[in-house]
């Protein structure tokens, strides 16, 4: 299965939509759009995985690069997740700590830094 990747703004936050499986062959294609976000300035992300089908560690490395970049510019990174078999990957590993997790989007975006 392949990547889809989609980038919208909601209030003052940048949102990537992303669906399919994030592992070793695409989470490159993840990796470049939050370099390029964060380059352009977005430091605020919104990551929304509520599509994505299948993640390995390649996927969750690239979510914590994602976050240790923007927090270089004293950003934030939320995830919004509601598939027990992904959220289950962030309990297992402990970046359930490292990660706001957020059922919506809606909420992703209202939740304060």
């Amino acid at each position: 299965m392949d990547l889809s990747l989609s980038t919208r703004t909601v209030g003052d936050r940048t949102v990537v939509d992303v669906g399919g499986e994030i592992d070793v062959y695409t989470a490159p294609k993840l990796r470049e759009q939050l370099v390029e976000l964060v380059n352009d300035g977005s430091y605020h992300l919104v990551v929304d995985m509520e599509r994505v089908d299948f993640l390995d560690s390649t996927g969750l490395g690239v979510l914590v690069g994602g976050l240790k970049r923007v927090r270089a510019h004293e950003g934030s990174l939320r995830l919004v997740c509601n598939q027990e078999r992904i959220l289950k990957i962030f309990r297992i590993t402990g970046l359930t700590k490292v990660f706001p997790i957020h059922t919506s989007v809606d909420e992703a975006v209202a939740a304060t830094d």
